[in-house]
Order: C-alpha cells, then sequence, then structure tokens
C-alpha cells in the first residue's frame, strides 16, 4: 500500500515513519508539513538520519495514496477527510475529530458543533481489541487518546463481567511530556516541567468522553503531568458492591484479553514491575494492564499503562491499518522495548 503521513513533522509523525519504514506492506511516499516544506525529515527526526530519502512537502500538494495517515492537531483533520473519502482513500485519523459518535458530546468537550457529524457515524474508533471487527470494512478510522486507550482497555474486562455496580468510577491518569505534542506551550519547557507533579486537567478532560462512550461508565478522570518523556499510567478505582477477589479478577482479564497481541495482563506476587509500569513500553505497541481488589473500600484498583506515541498514537494506527488491510495484525509492530532503560 502507498501511504500519506499528514502533519508528518511532530512526534506522533515522526513515530508513524519509523514504523511505517520497516512495515514489509507499506511505502509511505509522502510527509507533509507546512513548517517544514522542503527539508529533509531527518531534520524534524534525527533517529531517522539516511533512514528515508523523503522531503516534507506543503499539505497543498498532498498526493494521491491508498492510506492517508492524518497527525495534524485537534481541529485540523476535520475539513481534509471529506474530500479524502471521496477520492476513495483509506482515512486514518489520530487527532480528536472523529473519535465521538454523539455530536451534543463533541460541542461539550471541544466547544464548537461539528461541521461534519452524518461521518462520525461512519468512522469507527480504532481500538481492535473492542472494534476489530467494525475495521475491516472501516473507510475512516479515529485512532483513540492516549489516556483513553489506557483507561478503557483497564476497564473493559470489568465491564464485561458486569463488576462495576456503582458510579462514578474514578480515573488518575499521569503522562510523560511528549503527550503535550512538539509544541506543548509555556507548561512544557524544561524549566517548569522538571521535577514537577502537576495536576493539569482535574476535570473536565476531553478523554473522559471518549473513556464513557467506549466503557457505558460514569468517569471522574484527573490528569497529571510527571516528569517522563513517554507513557501514560491510568489508574482506574471502580466502584462495586461484589468485590470479586483476585482469582476471579484474573478470569475476567484473562477471558477479555487472553489472545490479544498487544494486551498484556501484569500482576506478579512480588519484584519491581508487579504491576504495569509505562517506563519499559517506550517504542512499542503493547498496553500492560493489572488489577487489585479492595474489599475494605469496595473498589477495584485496574491500571493500563502504555507508551503514549506507541500503542496511544501510532502504534494503534499501524495496528488498525494492519487490521483493515488484512495483514497479520502485529506486521511492524514487534519491537519488545528495552530494559533497563
Amino acid at each position: 500500500m502507498k501511504a500519506a503521513i499528514v502533519g508528518g513533522s511532530g512526534y506522533v509523525g515522526g513515530e508513524l515513519l519509523r514504523l511505517l519504514l520497516g512495515h514489509p506492506e507499506v511505502e509511505v511516499v509522502q510527509v507533509t508539513s507546512d513548517s517544514m516544506a522542503g527539508r529533509a525529515v531527518g531534520r524534524a527526526h534525527p533517529n531517522l538520519r539516511h533512514a528515508t530519502d523523503l522531503v516534507f512537502a506543503p499539505h497543498g500538494e498532498l498526493k494521491s495514496t491508498d492510506v492517508a495517515f492524518l497527525a495534524t492537531p485537534h481541529g485540523e483533520s476535520i475539513e481534509r477527510v471529506p474530500t479524502l473519502l471521496a477520492s476513495g482513500t483509506l482515512v486514518i485519523d489520530l487527532s480528536a475529530d472523529f473519535r465521538l459518535k454523539d455530536p451534543d458530546a463533541y460541542v461539550r468537550y471541544y466547544g464548537r458543533a461539528h461541521p461534519y457529524a452524518d461521518l462520525l457515524a461512519r468512522s469507527v474508533y480504532g481500538l481492535p481489541e473492542l472494534h476489530r471487527d467494525a475495521l475491516r470494512t472501516a473507510p475512516l478510522i479515529a485512532v483513540p487518546g492516549c489516556i483513553a486507550t489506557a483507561s478503557i482497555l483497564a476497564l473493559h474486562p470489568l465491564v464485561r463481567a458486569g463488576f462495576v455496580d456503582r458510579s462514578p468510577t474514578v480515573v488518575d491518569a499521569k503522562s510523560g511530556s511528549s503527550a503535550g505534542g512538539i509544541e506543548p506551550g509555556p507548561a512544557g519547557t524544561h524549566a517548569e516541567r522538571s521535577g514537577s507533579l502537576r495536576a493539569y486537567a482535574s476535570v473536565g478532560h476531553r478523554h473522559t468522553a471518549e473513556i464513557e462512550q467506549e466503557t457505558g461508565l460514569t468517569i471522574a478522570l484527573t490528569c497529571h503531568a510527571v516528569e517522563a518523556v513517554r507513557g501514560v499510567l491510568a489508574t482506574a478505582h471502580a466502584l462495586s458492591s461484589s468485590a470479586p477477589d483476585e482469582r476471579t479478577l484474573w478470569k475476567a482479564y484473562r477471558a477479555a484479553y487472553g489472545s490479544e497481541r498487544f494486551v498484556r495482563i501484569v500482576h506478579e506476587p512480588d519484584g519491581s514491575h508487579r504491576e504495569p509500569d509505562p517506563k519499559i513500553l517506550a517504542g512499542t505497541n503493547y498496553c500492560d494492564v493489572g488489577f487489585g481488589t479492595d474489599p475494605h473500600g469496595g473498589r477495584i484498583v485496574a491500571y493500563g499503562a502504555l507508551d503514549n506515541l506507541g500503542k496511544g498514537a501510532a502504534g494503534a494506527a499501524v495496528q488498525c491499518l494492519n487490521v483493515r488491510a488484512g495483514f497479520p495484525e502485529a506486521t511492524g509492530l514487534g519491537f519488545l522495548g528495552l530494559h533497563p532503560v
């Protein structure tokens, strides 16, 4: 397949290019960026020096390809998608523009009406573990947000088994600096970020809508910035009157993910990595999930850890492409991570 990456000068675009350059079934024929037009992609992504001869093209010179990956900021994909779909191009959008099914939720979380609300019904939420069959024929794939993916995959087995029976479910999410993008603003500078453990979205974070959409739960989400470059850890506190024991929880998580290639259940009795840790997932497409039971507090604690640029963005996009195109799902996604790092 011939592919284009639109908005390829950012962190997600660079990670996409890194993965696709090693994909045996994909040829990246164009990477666009207005700010970097005319420059070699290695100027933006030094890890890709001499790996490709591609040069950034302006967005306005986008070529016709089999698949277009949109790695542009929120709000910038919307106007491109109808034209791309009309040309028969498979669209894999990594922004938030087509993730929500409810137009009213889009207004509430993004502050404006969606100009192509009809396309929300045509898009498929790009989480293969929940929507694999729908992805096989999807014309438009909306890759989930990184915090949303970690939270949804952590909670899904509990919802599936009917263990969560009281509201709200509290999610405490921590993310590294690359989740803010290549231009995160003053709060993302080294002087402000170094040594910081900062709540940056106490309430109302846009990923709340995605988690509620995919789990059916009422979610109370708070997000923190931590001193890391890559990584998301979502800790969910799910209220449960049944207080299932650990053996029952193991069964629920194995039933949900026993055959999943990119979701690993991590809940060990001892050691330094007893529960999911995003540090060891850098560069991978894994989401590690774990759990704990708290009969005293009437809750189940569920964990989801991933690389926000991997399973939280570019890796998920490639996984979705593999499902959609009929390639083996792990094609191009075999990196196992590093330890120690």
